[in-house]
C-alpha cells in the first residue's frame, strides 16, 4: 500500500493538477511541506496522549502521507528507507538505490 501511495505521489509531482493538494505542496515547495510535516508530527503526538486509537490512526496516515511528499520531493525512493531499515534490522537485502527511479 505504502508503495501504491508513493506511485500515485510521484505521478502528482510529475502532473502536478490544479485540483491536487499533493501538487499544491510541490508548488510551494519545501518550507510548506516541512510545515506541514511538522503540523502532522505534533498532531500525532497529541492524538497519542488522547487514546483513541482511531483519531492515532488517523493522525499517523496524515503524517506517512506528508512524509512520502517529502521524499519525492527529495528525491528519495521508498526503497532507499526500506534498505535502511533492513540494515538496521540486520537483515540481508539489496543495496538501497541511488536514485528516485530505484536503480543502482
Amino acid at each position: 500500500m505504502l508503495s501504491q501511495l508513493f506511485d500515485i505521489i510521484v505521478g502528482l509531482q510529475q502532473e502536478r493538477p490544479d485540483s491536487s493538494y499533493t501538487a499544491h505542496l510541490f508548488n510551494s515547495g519545501l518550507d510548506l511541506i516541512l510545515k506541514k510535516l511538522s503540523e502532522q508530527t505534533t498532531e500525532t503526538i497529541l492524538s497519542a496522549k488522547n487514546n483513541s486509537k482511531k483519531e492515532l490512526s488517523a493522525r499517523i496516515s496524515d503524517l506517512l502521507y506528508h512524509l512520502l511528499v517529502l521524499m519525492v520531493d527529495r528525491s528519495l525512493d521508498l526503497k532507499d528507507v526500506l534498505g535502511e531499515l533492513k540494515t538496521r534490522a540486520g537483515l540481508p537485502g539489496p543495496a538501497a538505490s541511488r536514485d528516485s527511479h530505484g536503480t543502482s
